[in-house]
């Protein structure tokens, strides 16, 4: 198990032994290790060393937030290793869309009840990296200069911090010119954000992609077209419940492959930063095996 006491304002670092307890409770007989990373690279490094130690009957366990999610899934991708996320975070945006409990506790019993199955996952292709996976969403517009913004604050307020970010960068923010190739089919447009979907939720709980199957083998992309500031904002707190999608302005469509490019774009996944695009993003199936209720 791969923690970052820091997440969630030091939330995982308070609940961790807690957690170890549970664990023993639960599976007396397993062997457990702990360890504590002290940055992403090394967080990274540990989850990766895990994964290809990996045996049968063996998992990689996270714990911490958004980006410990996202460094589980880039390890086990691919491998024999079984990922579990105790979420102790902020947002657990990837958690939420595989429909794990938000309590630390029934976590933990997810994990010792060992239920698995195989869900898909985003690859991510671009002069950053090669090959990137992500679990939940891939953004590239608005939403990802709210993301960027979000994680340079100092001072945080959970979920919160997110939507005030969004006010706050909304006030001099006009449509983006993107190049799509969707499928082969190529797009120019003009647009607020291009939202590109494994599971449906960002931002600690927005539902950018209310439908999203991670289990579907397809992307679900959600394009909200240019609109007035004032209608952006309205349905900003819609984003929560979905009912944004019903607005004229936003249109949704599935795909297995969408090339993003165009002026001024970078891109974000599962709240990491990915690097500038040329990008391309495809559905990739059953690409990792993990715990779930």
């Amino acid at each position: 198990m791969i923690v970052n006491e820091r997440s969630g304002g030091g939330r995982a670092g308070r609940q961790l032994q807690k957690v170890v307890r549970h664990l023993h409770d639960h599976l007396p007989t397993a062997e457990l290790h702990i360890v504590r990373s002290e940055s992403f690279q090394d967080a990274e490094r540990s989850c990766r060393a895990a994964a290809n130690a990996c045996r049968d009957g063996d998992a990689v366990v996270v714990m911490g937030g958004d980006g410990m999610a996202h460094l589980g899934l880039n390890a086990c991708a691919d491998t024999e290793a079984t990922l579990g996320i105790i979420p102790a975070g902020t947002g657990n945006d990837f958690a939420r869309g595989i429909g794990l409990p938000k309590s630390v506790e029934q976590c933990v019993g997810v994990i010792a009840a060992g239920r698995t199955r195989r869900v898909d996952l985003s690859k991510v292709s671009n002069a950053t990296y090669a090959e990137r996976y992500v679990g939940a969403v891939v953004s590239s517009g608005y939403d990802a200069r709210v993301n960027r913004a979000t994680n340079d604050i100092h001072l945080r307020f959970g979920p919160l911090s997110y939507g005030y970010i969004a006010l706050r960068e909304l006030r001099d923010f006009s449509p983006l010119h993107y190049r799509l190739t969707i499928d082969g089919e190529e797009r120019k447009l003009e647009a607020m954000l291009v939202a590109v979907c494994n599971t449906g939720m960002f931002g600690g709980g927005m539902k950018i992609s209310p439908e999203a199957d991670p289990t579907d083998g397809l992307l679900d992309v959600t394009i909200v077209h240019p609109t007035s500031r004032a209608t952006l904002l309205r349905l900003l707190p819609m984003m929560y419940t979905g009912g944004f999608t019903k607005n004229p302005a936003v249109e949704q469509f599935r795909a297995r492959t969408v090339e993003i490019a165009g002026d001024d774009l970078f891109v974000m996944g599962d709240g990491e930063e990915l690097g500038s695009v040329p990008a391309t993003v495809s559905a990739e199936a059953d690409a990792l095996r993990i715990f779930v209720p």
